[in-house]
């Protein structure tokens, strides 16, 4: 009987769709698990789909694909390691999420998943089939037990397999980031490893697919819940874990401890890694985006010189004769300290030919926001020409205060293909700001220091569509706003919630009222980096059409 067992960690990058590439770093994976005498190399969740596929899974073609090639990866890595991957399974006209085991050139096991996540993000009720809870399989001897993802998240499955035999626990993920999340998976796995009295190994995918981002951050835990092996967040990475047999059972030997940043070093660098990945794996290079002077387009400029490089980011001043010449300074500044391209497109004059032709209708009536929008739906015309003559991607830079309220222009800033602050509060966004000023990283690909001008952090916030205009004339300030649209959105609590708080029940109100009538625009708005459990999107679904207000809360 064998008493020291390699187990290869691959904490890998997947393309959704993309089988023959999957397959190609699953091999990739396990020619180098091979040369590190390794017994089983492992790979995440749906491997070699990638994930989160949505229906694309059930689509009969696809899945029928992805088990193909599944069966092909057995028979080209005959000789060496056996191979744990994640793929669909099917199991009569069912289908289901499912975790293979490679050995010898076949399939020697299948494990179904029980537990089927249908919320937030997750809708896998609708995609798979539930199986019955299995036992381990085995390789060279060891009994392995692997409940996947939401599996290992309830008492019953891991129980079932201990109780059947199992010596450790691997666990597959394709488990995507918020914020804080890796207290959560370390707590509930710990409990998972103190119920069972077994080692337990998290693997997690790596990468950005849509608006989520798998944040890898994969583990090992001893019995009793001390750590073994932490390998690094929003990295790909190949570690090599020993696992022994003792008097007392399997322990894994201890291994690196990689560093887990603070929550504001992890939300940037999903943002970076979410725009670099969205760009690389729908084949865009380059990207341009307006940059007014203000600070949310600062900030995407600067996540997108370091998701992409300064050399692949088109700046573009779209100037009209409202525009601060701080505005004008400031954001060829910004552009300045990035290295990025910065083009010079004044608007006056197509503003002034609109305004022409528009005048024998307008006839009468009094400027309102209707010309403001203007200005905004006509910049939008000129970086999608950008973005069409040049190839380039329009990035959006809307913030998620902004988002939530409607404070942006349909076909307007809102045009283009990727938002990467989507999900991130006003409030949040002034201190990312000054934390990437601080703070360089070798995973940034633009320069290090002080990008963002301090008088971009400190000036008061302005669309500059008329004279002397502030963010603050339409909304409450920021503080306000962000801690509102916290409790109406994020923990999707009441107006009364919002009073009890210490927060004006009309402000509140108003609030409340703008979220609800701007649902019709996110509901065409580009998509953007999950930071939060209440992002908009799969995380929160709510009706265009919706009369519904709460009338709670009144003093």
């Amino acid at each position: 009987m064998a008493d020291r067992f390699r187990l290869t960690l691959a904490q890998l990058n997947p393309t959704v769709g993309d089988i023959a590439g999957n397959a190609a770093l699953a091999r990739d994976a396990w020619r180098q698990a091979a040369d590190a005498g390794a017994d089983m190399l492992a790979l995440p969740e749906m491997f070699i789909t990638g994930y989160n596929t949505q229906d694309l899974v059930m689509k009969p073609v696809f899945h029928q694909a992805a088990i193909a090639a599944i069966h092909q990866l057995a028979a080209d890595c005959a000789d060496g390691p056996a191979i744990a991957i994640g793929g669909p399974a099917l199991n009569g006209a069912s289908l289901h999420n499912a975790y293979y085991v490679l050995r010898q050139g076949k399939v020697t096991a299948t494990v179904l998943k029980h537990h089927l996540p249908n919320e937030t993000v997750f809708d896998e009720v609708r995609l798979y089939d539930s199986a019955e809870v299995g036992g381990p399989y085995v390789v060279d001897g060891v009994r392995i037990g692997s409940p996947i993802c939401e599996d290992a998240w309830h008492e019953d499955v891991a129980e079932t397999l201990e109780e059947t035999g199992a010596e450790f626990l691997l666990v597959p993920n394709g488990s995507p980031y918020y914020r804080d999340k890796m207290g959560v998976r370390q707590t509930l796995m710990v409990s998972r490893v103190i119920e069972t009295g077994l080692p337990l190994i998290y693997l997690n995918l790596v990468g950005g697919q849509d608006d989520q981002v798998f944040d890898g951050g994969s583990f090992v835990l001893n019995p009793g819940g001390a750590l073994a092996l932490q390998m690094p967040v929003f990295e790909e990475s190949l570690a090599h874990l020993d696992l022994r047999r003792t008097a007392d059972g399997w322990r894994a030997e201890q291994g690196d401890l990689a560093h887990l940043p603070d929550a504001y070093e992890q939300d940037y660098h999903a943002m970076v890694l979410s725009l670099r990945d969205y760009f690389r794996k729908t084949g865009f290079k380059k990207a341009l985006l307006g940059l007014s002077g203000g600070i949310d387009s600062a900030i995407v400029a600067t996540i997108a010189a370091d998701a992409l490089g300064p050399e692949n980011v088109r700046c573009v001043m779209l100037p009209s004769e409202y525009t601060s010449q701080h505005s004008l300074d400031d954001a060829e500044e910004v552009a300045q300290n990035l290295g990025c391209r910065y083009d010079f497109v004044p608007i006056k004059d197509g503003r002034a030919a609109i305004t022409e032709t528009l005048a024998p209708l307008f006839e009468g009536t009094e400027p309102d926001v209707t010309e403001e929008n203007i200005q905004s739906r006509l910049r939008g015309l000129l970086l999608m020409a950008l973005s069409n003559k040049f190839g380039e991607m329009l990035l959006t830079t809307g913030n998620k205060s902004e988002v939530a309220v409607g404070y942006a222009t349909i076909y307007g800033d809102m045009a283009g293909g990727y938002n990467p602050i989507k999900d991130m509060y006003k409030t949040r966004v002034f201190e990312t700001c000054r934390w990437r000023n601080a703070n360089h990283r070798a995973w940034m690909m633009g320069p290090e220091g002080e990008v963002i001008p301090e008088r971009v952090i400190d000036k008061p916030p302005s669309a500059e569509l008329r004279a002397d205009q502030k963010d603050s004339d339409s909304l409450p300030d920021y503080p306000v706003l962000d801690g509102i649209l916290q409790i109406l959105v994020d923990e999707d609590g009441s107006i009364a919630d919002c009073v009890a708080a210490g927060f004006d029940r009309a402000d509140a109100k108003k609030v409340e009222h703008l979220i609800y009538i701007s649902e019709y625009k996110r509901f065409q708005s580009a998509p953007g980096t999950r930071l939060s459990k209440a992002a908009f999107w799969l995380d929160r679904r709510y009706p265009i059409v919706n009369r519904w207000r709460d009338e709670g809360g009144a003093a």
